[in-house]
Parts: C-alpha cells; sequence; structure tokens
C-alpha cells in the first residue's frame, strides 16, 4: 500500500483495512448502505457517484446485492479510513478527498487515513471516464457532492446514536474533533465509542450538507499528507521497490516503429559478471477491454544489479530488421495531414451558415497551424516491479489505471485476473504517461522467462524514444469581419490521430468523432453567430499517441487563441477588448480575463523588444485567463519575465495545492511551448534525454502571480487546465514584441525569424 495510507501518528490497526470490500447491503435512494456492525465497527459504504438508472428487478431484490465502491469505516478507537479510487500522481488526492470527508463528518484531516482502492472497475469507474482512471482532472470533480455526504451521514447517525444513549434530543447535541457533545450536561462520545451503537441507527437518505460559510476544513490550505514523505524519504514510489531475491532489467527496443529482431548473440552479455538472464520480448498485441497495446521486438538484459545489467544490455549487438517505417520521418507526417486537412470531415458543432457568412464578410482570414509531437518526460521514468509465477503474480508500480493495469499483467502471465495483486504506488510525474500499460506488460513478460521478481526501470533515453506520444495536428482556420471589425464567421477543421479509438473506442460518437480532439474547440466561451468544428482523423503511420497533460484542450486552445489574437489585431483593436466583445454572455470568463488584465497591469507600456499576450480558455470546468509577459534578445532568444493567472475553478477545497497545480501546469505548458518536440527520422525518434527534450531551468523560470476568483460553483479540474493557456499566451506575447505570428510549435523553430525581428 502507499507509504501515506496513515496520515495520522496514530499506527492504524490492520482490522480497518477493507477486505476485498466483500459487504452485501441495501442502498438507500441517495445511495447510502444500510450500516451493519463489523466487530465494533461502524462501516459506512456509499456510492462514491450516482448509480446508473435501475432496472425493475435492480429497484426492488437486486440492490441487496449491491457492492458499493468506498468505505468509511470507524472501529472501537475512532480509527477512521476511507477507500478512495483515485491515484496519488502529484496533484494532492491523498489531502483533497479526505478533506472533503473530513468537513462533513467533523474530523480533523489527521484523523482520517487513507487506503487506495484495490483494482475493480466494477466498482471504481469514474463517472465523467466510465473507467477506473486517475486524469481528465476528474478527482474532485467527481467526488465533491458525495464524500461529503458519506461524511454527514455518518456524522448524522453517530449524533443519533450519542442522543439515544443520553436520552437527549439530537438537535442539542454537535460535533467537534469526531467527538459528539451535549453541551448541556458536558457529555462527550468519541466517534470509536459510538460506532457500535451507530450501526443500529437508520441511514439518512438526504443528508444535510454544510453551507460554504460553515466550511472549517475546505477552503484552508493544512499540510499536505503526502509532503512528509517526500521530504524525509519515506515515501515510496514505484522506482523505490526492493524486494528479497529480486532481479534487476534494463531493455532495448526496436529502434524503428515496427522493426523486428532479427537476431541475437547474447554470449557477450551473459559473460558479464552479474549477468542472469537475456530475454527476447514484444511483437505482440493486448486488448484490455477494448485498449490496445502494441509492442515493438525488444531484448531485455536481468542481472543481480542494475550496472550489471545495464553493461551486459551494452555487450549486445541484436541485428534488427528496421521494418516498413524505415524512412519514415516528419515530412510523410505533415504531407498526410496536409492531405487529409482538403477532405471534410466530421462535425463537431455547426451554427448558423459560415460558407454565407464567409462570402459576404468584409474581411477574410485564413491561417495553418502545426503542433508536434510531444513526449511526456516525466521525472521518474517508467518502472515496475513484476514477480509471475505459475498460480499467481504480484506487481509494484505506479499507474493511472488499476483496473487495466491488473487486466495486461494478466493477460501477459496468462493468468484470471483475480490471480494479479497490484500495489500500486504514488508516482514522480504522470502526466497521461501512466495512463499506459507498457512497462507492466514487459516487466511482468521478463519474470515469467526469468522465474523471479524482476525490477525493470527505463532509462531516460527507452523513456523518450519509446512513449506514446502527444499527437501531431495540423488546423486549418477560416474566419470573416464585417465592415465594424465584427467577427461574423468562424471555422476550425481540426486533422490529427484518434486516442480514444486505441484507448477507448467506446468514448467514440457514433460516427467515429472523438471528443477529446475536438475537446476546447467546441466549448469555447465566445459567441460567434456563425460558427462550423470539424474533424478529420488522420492517423500517422506506426507511431503510437497518447493523452499528454491535457490533449485536446492544450492543443485547441493554441489554435484558437492564436487565431483570436490575429483577428484582433487585423481589426486593429485591443485584444483583451476584442474578447471582451464576445463574452457577454459569459460572466465567468469575464471575470478572470478582467482580472487577468488587471493585474498584468495590461495597459502599461513595455519596453522596446518586449511584449505582453493574453490567453482565455475554459477547460476540466475551469475558467482560465493568462497573461504571459517577454522579452526578446538580438539573438532571437525570448525571455519569459513574468506570468499571471486569474483561475476561476468553482468552490476551492485546498488553495495552496490549486496554486500549486496552476503553477506546474503553466511551466509545463511553456516548456513544450519553447522547445519540446519529437521528431522521427528514418523511422525512429530522435530526441533521447534532456540535453535535446529539454525542460524550463530554475534560472529561466518566470514569476507565476495566480490570483484563484472567490466562487461557490461546484469544483473545476485543475491538474491540466495551467498547461493549456500558456502556449497560446506565450505566442501572442512573441507578436506583440516583434509582430512575428506564431504558426508552428516549438517556437524555438523560429529562432531565426525571431533574430531577423529582435
Amino acid at each position: 500500500m502507499c507509504a501515506f495510507a496513515k496520515p495520522s501518528n496514530r499506527p492504524l490497526p490492520a482490522k480497518l483495512l477493507p477486505r476485498g470490500h466483500e459487504m452485501n447491503a441495501r442502498v438507500s435512494r441517495r445511495h447510502f448502505l444500510r450500516t451493519g456492525a463489523v466487530g465494533a465497527a461502524l462501516v459506512l459504504g456509499f456510492r462514491l457517484y450516482a448509480a446508473r438508472p435501475a432496472s425493475a428487478e435492480t429497484s426492488t431484490a437486486g440492490l441487496a446485492q449491491f457492492t458499493p465502491n468506498a468505505f468509511i469505516r470507524i472501529d472501537s478507537e475512532g480509527g477512521i479510513v476511507l477507500v478512495v479510487d483515485k491515484c496519488e500522481v502529484g496533484q494532492g488526492v491523498y489531502t483533497s478527498l479526505p478533506m472533503l470527508l473530513a468537513e462533513e463528518l467533523d474530523a480533523d484531516l489527521d484523523q482520517v487515513a487513507i487506503v487506495p482502492s484495490p483494482p475493480n472497475e466494477q466498482l471504481y469507474a469514474d463517472p465523467i471516464l466510465h473507467l477506473q482512471a486517475t486524469g481528465n482532472s476528474t478527482s474532485v470533480r467527481s467526488s465533491w457532492t458525495e464524500l461529503r455526504r458519506a461524511g454527514a451521514a455518518a456524522r448524522q447517525m453517530l449524533i443519533a446514536a450519542a442522543a439515544a444513549e443520553w436520552r437527549v434530543d439530537p438537535s442539542q447535541c454537535r460535533t467537534e474533533r469526531a467527538t459528539v457533545i451535549h453541551d448541556g450536561t458536558r457529555r462527550q462520545l468519541g466517534y470509536g465509542a459510538l460506532a457500535a451503537a451507530a450501526t443500529q441507527q437508520p441511514v439518512p437518505q438526504d443528508p444535510q450538507l454544510k453551507q460554504a460559510e460553515q466550511f472549517k476544513q475546505i477552503g484552508k490550505s493544512p499540510l499536505r499528507v503526502d509532503l512528509p514523505g517526500k521530504v524525509d524519504g519515506a515515501a515510496q514510489y514505484g522506482f523505490d521497490v526492493r524486494l528479497p531475491g529480486m532481479l534487476f532489467a534494463t531493455i532495448a527496443s526496436s529502434p524503428t516503429f515496427g522493426g523486428k529482431l532479427n537476431s541475437l548473440d547474447d554470449n557477450p552479455a551473459r559473460s558479464i559478471k552479474g549477468v542472469r538472464n537475456v530475454v527476447r520480448i514484444g511483437g505482440q498485441g493486448f486488448d484490455v477491454g477494448g485498449y490496445k497495446l502494441h509492442l515493438d521486438d525488444a531484448v531485455a538484459v536481468v542481472a543481480e544489479n542494475t550496472w550489471a545489467a545495464q553493461q551486459g544490455l551494452a555487450a549486445l549487438e541484436p541485428a534488427w530488421d528496421r521494418g516498413p517505417n524505415a524512412h519514415l520521418g516528419m515530412d510523410d507526417v505533415v504531407r498526410a495531414l496536409e492531405a487529409a486537412s482538403d477532405r471534410g470531415g466530421l462535425v463537431a458543432r455547426h451554427n448558423g451558415d459560415v460558407d454565407k457568412a464567409l462570402s459576404t464578410a468584409a474581411t477574410r482570414l485564413e491561417a495553418r497551424n502545426y503542433m508536434p509531437f510531444l513526449a511526456h518526460a516525466a521525472m521518474e521514468p517508467l518502472s515496475c516491479v513484476a514477480d509471475a509465477r505459475e498460480d499467481s503474480c504480484e506487481i509494484w508500480t505506479a499507474t493511472q489505471v488499476q483496473a487495466r493495469a491488473q487486466g495486461i499483467a494478466a493477460q501477459v502471465a496468462g493468468l484470471p485476473p483475480e490471480k494479479v495483486t497490484l500495489h500500486n504506488l504514488i508516482s514522480g510525474g504522470a502526466f497521461g504517461r501512466r495512463l499506459e500499460l507498457d512497462g507492466i506488460a514487459l516487466a511482468v513478460a521478463i519474470s515469467k522467462q526469468s522465474g523471479a521478481p524482476v525490477k525493470l526501470v527505463f532509462t531516460r533515453e527507452q523513456d523518450i524514444r519509446h512513449d506514446l506520444y502527444r499527437p501531431f495536428y495540423h488546423d486549418r482556420l477560416r474566419a470573416g469581419l464585417d465592415a465594424s471589425g465584427k467577427l461574423v464567421a468562424w471555422h476550425h477543421r481540426i486533422v490529427g490521430p484518434s486516442i480514444f479509438a486505441r484507448w477507448a473506442p467506446q468514448a467514440l460518437r457514433s460516427d467515429g468523432l472523438d471528443p477529446d480532439a475536438v475537446d476546447g474547440a467546441i466549448q469555447m466561451p465566445y459567441a460567434f453567430p456563425n460558427l462550423l468544428v470539424e474533424y478529420v482523423r488522420e492517423e500517422p503511420p506506426a507511431i503510437p499517441t497518447a493523452f499528454w497533460r491535457g490533449v485536446g484542450s492544450t492543443h485547441n486552445a493554441w489554435v484558437i487563441e492564436s487565431f483570436v489574437d490575429e483577428i484582433a489585431a487585423v481589426a486593429k483593436q485591443d485584444p483583451v477588448q476584442f474578447r471582451r466583445d464576445l463574452l457577454g454572455h459569459a460572466p465567468r470568463a469575464l471575470a478572470v480575463l478582467n482580472l487577468a488584465a488587471e493585474k498584468s497591469r495590461w495597459d502599461k507600456a513595455l519596453p522596446p523588444r518586449s511584449g505582453r499576450g493574453i490567453a482565455l480558455a475554459y477547460a476540466f470546468d475551469t475558467y482560465l485567463a493568462t497573461v504571459v509577459e517577454v522579452t526578446l534578445s538580438g539573438a532571437g532568444l525570448v525571455t519569459l519575465q513574468r506570468v499571471v493567472c486569474a483561475v476561476d475553478c468553482g468552490s476551492i477545497v485546498h488553495p495552496d495545492s490549486a496554486i500549486a497545480q496552476i503553477e506546474g501546469g503553466t511551466l509545463f505548458g511553456l516548456s513544450a511551448a519553447l522547445w519540446n518536440e519529437v521528431t522521427v527520422r528514418n523511422g525512429r525518434v530522435e530526441q533521447g534525454n534532456f540535453n535535446d527534450y529539454r525542460t524550463i531551468r530554475i534560472d529561466e523560470t518566470p514569476e507565476v502571480e495566480v490570483h484563484l476568483v472567490s466562487s461557490r460553483e461546484a469544483p473545476g479540474g485543475l491538474g491540466e487546465t495551467g498547461t493549456v493557456a500558456a502556449a497560446p499566451a506565450l505566442a501572442n506575447a512573441i507578436f506583440s514584441a516583434t509582430g512575428y505570428r506564431v504558426r508552428q510549435l516549438p517556437i524555438i523553430k523560429s529562432i531565426e525569424e525571431l533574430k531577423r525581428r529582435a
């Protein structure tokens, strides 16, 4: 289990831990379960998310067989356990989710212990993703109401139990720090003492939730549960696992996409001291509930320590058949996308008559934009410890998809899923990379052939050159203005691959439209009278694509906000005012736009070769406006001076974490916009480490101001939102400073033009 399963100093009794969540109970209309006595414990099971509509059969007897997907358990010592389905990948869910429960339960955060959920797609499917997954910035959005409702129900039952014990009216009792208090007689009973009696109380069907003005914890920023262990080294990442008798593996995959291993002399590797095995793997495909994964041919060296494994791998000279993609290059990718852009696409959104509005427009504009393949390059590269035995398999890793991880391990090991045990640990960055299962599949295959527990760790080069990449997109845009400079027509054609077709084909629209590809393009806050958004699917040959910190929205925000800025310039209007005029129907969007302009001192003059750019976005149910201020040197180098973000994410659980998410996402997006791209030459990825796939460095990091809007709306997502507006705000700032319009990322590709203009 995760090192953060015990946030309090009191040891967590083993009897508190759920036993596979095996409980039969009857659910109420509000999805709470009737409680039952388990020893001296109050066990409250609840649906974390709204149930699917019940059939006539399940509405009577079927619900008695319902197994809930989360538990509160309170033992006779007052220990409180919350089982959560989300993975801690640095976003702070092991703090924010128990805060929701503790708020309504009237317990302190340090009284709630967290236990990560086991793999179970039926119990823990996220209602937005419809999978047991951590992603799409859904963690707090999914849990906001039901976790609070569960805490409120348990608290009401505990009060009722105390009132019955004291023979007083429950309205005369209150709660504080996991204790029921009767002020009239000064009597107190802790939740532990009341746990058994509380099981006899009826489950409230509609427990009253606190109003925002009553919150004692939500909206505060207590020390994050995961920080002490990260500071003192006690936290265990997937990378840290060590088992008795464990061997270590390094791997080399086909250098070209789809290449084959022709021959291999493994004697040089086996002669290295400490090398125990040389394993040939890959060349096969898997399907886990619609998720598809293909592993290229690879070879692994298994040894007693990492150094021996690395030396053994270096001694190998595998002969590769470069395969059908031996001559694949970026020109091939771009040509295919450009040709596809001439085709009509699937209609994602259509208002009015765009062609007619364009034909009568006083001014017409067109643009083509290109966004490159991107790697994830998380600080902690992929790793997995697998112990594949004849009758069972055990894996230790950090994954965003627990049930799928179990499923692919089972397929590789040749076992039923229930024979696979997953230990899901915290990760040092994910960004969508840990939604993929290649590292787990490889580790299990190596362990199975080696007959021992094996730890597979990707080198940085393996991690980047054999990633699954954020797609390369090509966009074509047209817009029309009337004689007064008002925008009257907008046409956006998106061309690129479909991630969902491989990752979750059930999420595709019936006609094949990928909702992620058009994410952000069809939810714009602007009011365009004539609007057409199309999607043309075009798959790059052999290059696997995957989710990356806010894929569709980061791509579309850059394209849209850059083009809106360009239209404003042609209309000779201030970029902020031009956007204001399009937002009369979107007060929350207008508010963040105005706040960002105010805090960035938008109207203040800047020195020569300096500029400010703004971008507005609605993503993951959050409104964000970002202003980037830059200065260009005579050598065309871009210096980031200052970034200002205004955010309306609805109700905020942990403000410090909210700010950190926007700061980190913004810097992540600026790094990508300035320098990052994955290029392919002769069928292989050219980049391999941070020297040629670089990230922003300390001395390049600007001041990032984050201003949170006070709101009582339901929470929006934050993990990916900061990334969304970074690139367009930066590109618009460069235009402000130089008059040069960025149409292709990364910006480093434009260094000669920037040098000329600076």
